[in-house]
């Protein structure tokens, strides 16, 4: 059995191309260019010719997510796996293949209807540098861990948690167990990891009107982490979970609406995955639920309020 090594690539579709240059480059501080098209550009985070392609598609949801494999043996042995688990698929197109920059790719939808591509090979332009949208103190945190991690919507998390385990090779398990007082639950998301990422795919069951909940990108400046966030707050987009540390990846992190109606979680200094199985009842601290209304209705935050009370 293989597995995919790193959460590539993503395609996001969008309604407004213009907020979405401005939110990437001058707010996330991402490099954004287009080689000529009307319908779509690209954003670069490190020397990969792109991370993320934004379609002017109109949906304002995840378009499709792409999860790359070492080779082509690999990539061949993956088929395989598709074929043995009952996985419909699709072989990319050469035009496919060149618009995502990849030597080869395969689409199926994962268990929750997720668009989801293999692929193997991708471009890197190692004699063109990274260039910001605007000044930062470091760089995002990429390489062999990926370009971040996604939260989708699974209808059966069982389901999902079996084909990423056992089709597509992630490890993982359940990592938090958190209150949702107001409905009467206990939310348990899944965290799975393919590399040293804590997590590069993380789901949450129910109905949600969204594929995706939320992109985390990562950087390793506590300065960047910072900065962005009193840019977020002075342009007075809406900060969907306050400033925190996460208690699984232990990152210092913030989330921010896109213009797309979800969530950018920006941050960093965490660790990687511990490769073994753990759950937590809250986060170390902070990451209150500043904007309800994106998903992220939960409660992270432990209450203190009884500390001084006899």
């Amino acid at each position: 059995m293989v597995g995919v090594t790193e959460l590539g690539y993503l395609g996001f579709g969008v309604s407004d191309m213009a907020a979405w240059r401005e939110y990437a480059s001058k707010v996330m501080g991402l490099e954004v260019f287009d080689e000529g098209e009307s319908d779509r550009f690209y954003i670069r985070m490190d020397y990969q010719h792109h991370r993320i392609t934004v379609h002017n598609s109109g949906t304002d949801d995840l378009d499709y997510a792409g999860w790359r494999v070492a080779g082509p043996e690999e990539f061949d042995q993956m088929l395989r796996q598709l074929d043995d688990a009952g996985v419909k698929y699709t072989r990319g197109t050469e035009a496919e293949c060149e618009e995502r920059s990849v030597l080869d790719l395969v689409k199926f939808l994962d268990p929750g209807d997720n668009p989801t591509e293999i692929y193997h090979g991708p471009r890197i332009d190692f004699h063109k540098p990274f260039h910001p949208g605007r000044g930062m103190h470091g760089r995002f945190l990429t390489g062999q861990q990926g370009l971040g991690h996604i939260i989708l919507r699974q209808f059966d998390t069982d389901k999902a948690y079996r084909f990423y385990i056992d089709v597509l090779g992630t490890r993982g398990n359940v990592a938090y167990h958190l209150p949702i007082p107001q409905i009467g639950i206990v939310a348990k998301p899944i965290f799975l990891h393919c590399n040293d990422r804590d997590h590069s795919v993380a789901f949450l069951g129910g109905p949600s009107p969204k594929r995706i909940n939320h992109l985390m990108i990562e950087v390793d400046n506590i300065d960047d982490i910072g900065m962005t966030h009193d840019i977020v707050r002075d342009l007075k987009i809406p900060v969907t979970v306050a400033l925190g540390k996460h208690a699984n990846d232990q990152m210092l992190t913030f989330y921010s609406a896109n213009p797309s109606g979800w969530s950018f979680e920006y941050g960093g200094i965490g660790r990687n995955a511990s490769h073994q199985s753990e759950y937590y009842g809250f986060d170390m601290w902070g990451h209150n639920n500043d904007s309800p209304g994106y998903g992220l209705d939960i409660n992270f935050r432990y209450d203190w309020s009884n500390l001084l009370k006899k």
